[in-house]
């Protein structure tokens, strides 16, 4: 098996959290990293706030292959990710010159002026390498194992495109999915046992309603597709045992 290779998030954003704005980027990097074989183990949402921003990423990439930060980035006074990045790093935040070539360029061919506010948008940590952006131009950074890109969900996207081909990755998961009429209060000790049986793999267990109708969906997920198998045997097996037995008519 391949070494595992993890990932953590933080969102950033006082307009995150005070429900202003609704997240839309957390979904998506979740389902690109599980498509490669990597695995988010953790998000944090946190302010805008200097701090706290370098506190969440120098926790998470102490113990993480890779960390992804969203919002920040703008010609805002509260964006404040690229100084926060840097404090987190130890190193000075100023203009990238790169950065500052494309972007005057980029505002002088549309006849903006191009302000300070903009030239903001141009600041980065020192030796942080660019990060395209395809959408509006204006890039985001990585620095170390920290990739550091914008909330606006487009250009996210657009970022983590030419990010994701670029990451070690790891064996993918492999899933099976097991319906069960059974309430989890009934099956929730058996299934601990077959989990704890089966340290290879992953079992989860999600509580269901459709059409008045309410019934639990065991997911086992494991690396191995073997190991895999042999849990899900055990767990159908499992919910055979413990479906009511129909009365014998004499």
């Amino acid at each position: 098996m391949s070494e595992i290779v993890t990932a953590a998030m933080v969102v950033i954003g006082d307009e995150i959290l005070s429900g202003r704005t609704k997240d839309r980027n957390i979904g998506h990097l979740a389902d690109m990293l599980t498509a490669v074989g990597i695995d988010l183990r953790e998000v944090r949402v946190v302010s805008d706030d200097r701090d706290a921003i370098a506190e969440a990423v120098n926790q998470l990439r102490a113990r993480n292959t890779y960390v992804f930060t969203t919002g920040g980035i703008g010609p805002t006074h509260d964006d404040i990710t690229a100084d926060s990045i840097a404090h987190a790093f130890g190193v000075p935040c100023g203009y990238d010159q790169k950065a500052f070539a494309l972007l005057e360029q980029h505002y002088a061919a549309r006849g903006i002026e191009f302000s300070d506010a903009r030239k903001r948008m141009a600041r980065m940590p020192e030796g942080a390498e660019h990060i395209d952006n395809p959408v509006s131009i204006a890039p985001g950074f990585r620095i170390g194992n920290v990739y550091v890109m914008a909330g606006v969900p487009a250009i996210f996207q657009a970022m983590l495109d030419t990010v994701v081909p670029t990451l070690e990755t790891g064996t993918k998961l492999v899933s099976q999915t097991i319906p069960s009429s059974l309430p989890e209060g009934t099956i929730g000790g058996p299934l601990g046992e077959i989990q704890a049986a089966n340290p290879e793999t992953i079992i989860g267990s999600y509580p269901k309603y459709q059409d008045g109708t309410f019934w639990t969906e065991i997911v086992v997920r494991s690396r191995s597709s073997d190991a895999m198998a042999m849990a899900a045997a055990a767990v159908e097996a499992m919910l055979k045992d413990l479906q009511p037995k129909e009365p014998v008519i004499r």
